[in-house]
This record gives C-alpha cells, structure tokens and sequence, in this order.
C-alpha cells in the first residue's frame, strides 16, 4: 500500500471500533457516580425515562430506551423491589402493566441532578460540547436505524 492511501480495515479507522470503545469507558465512568444511588446503568436510564415521560408502559418504555421488553423486565423488577416503582394494570387496557413511580423513586431525581455535572467533570467535557456530541450521535443513530438496516 502506498504512503498516502489509508487502510480502510485499519482497526482505528473503524467507527464501530470506536464507538465500542467509548461506549465502554463513558458506562464505566458512569458506574461510581450512579452507585451511591443503588443504580446501575441500565437502570439510570430507565429511570431517566420514566421521570421524564411516567408512567409507562413496558412497551412504551421498550421504545424510549430502545431495549427489548424481556431485558427490560428484570431490570423492572429490580427497581420495584428497591422500592422506587411499582407495577399496576394499566387503567386504559387492565392486560397491559404500568410503570409507576413511588414517592421513593421520584424523590430519588432530586439526588439524581448532581449526575450530569459530575459527568461532565469526569469527561472534562462542558455542556456545550456535551450538547454537540450528543446531536452527532443522535444522527448517527438515526442514520444506523431500522430504515438503514433494511437497505
């Protein structure tokens, strides 16, 4: 191969390389911030979806965090036995089961807020670069979605 051509299968040349990556440090990162609340990962963000958008169903949830319901499942189960949520019949269709949270899980938001910042700290990332990093990866997503797969 000549000097100037790239190798286009160089392993550091490859997104899904460095996505993995990053993926792995940033979660990891995550992992001493989120303990003091009894959370993992997976869990903060479910979390996240239901403070936002709750009460859920576990199908509505599946779509916002973008995980399967039998995965969600257990972590569901998990978070109701810390006591931050419970599970009832929807009351719009009694087959479906809502995602709720307690007083517990909603007062748990508040010591929540001080995760971003740290974040930020731990990545020496401000919010702004934050913001910008998340709208290319937000794209990336969108790009990678179901519609690129199909094609």
């Amino acid at each position: 191969m000549a000097e100037d051509e790239t190798d286009l299968l160089a392993l550091e040349a490859q997104v899904c390389f460095a996505l993995a990556v990053a993926s792995r440090r940033v979660i990891g990162l995550y992992r001493p911030v989120l303990e003091p609340l009894g959370l993992t990962h997976p869990q903060y963000l479910v979390m996240l979806a239901l403070w936002q958008h709750g009460p859920l169903t576990l199908g509505g949830l599946s779509a916002l965090v973008q995980q399967e319901p039998a995965t969600l499942s257990p972590m569901v189960k998990r978070l109701e036995s810390l006591g931050y949520l419970v599970r009832d019949r929807d009351p719009d269709d009694d087959r479906a089961l809502r995602l709720v949270l307690t007083d517990r899980g909603r007062a748990l938001r508040d010591e929540a807020l001080a995760i971003p910042p740290a974040m930020m700290a731990r990545l020496g990332l401000d919010a702004d670069q934050l913001a910008g990093l998340n709208t290319v990866l937000k794209d990336l997503i969108e790009r990678a979605g179901p519609a690129a797969a199909a094609g």
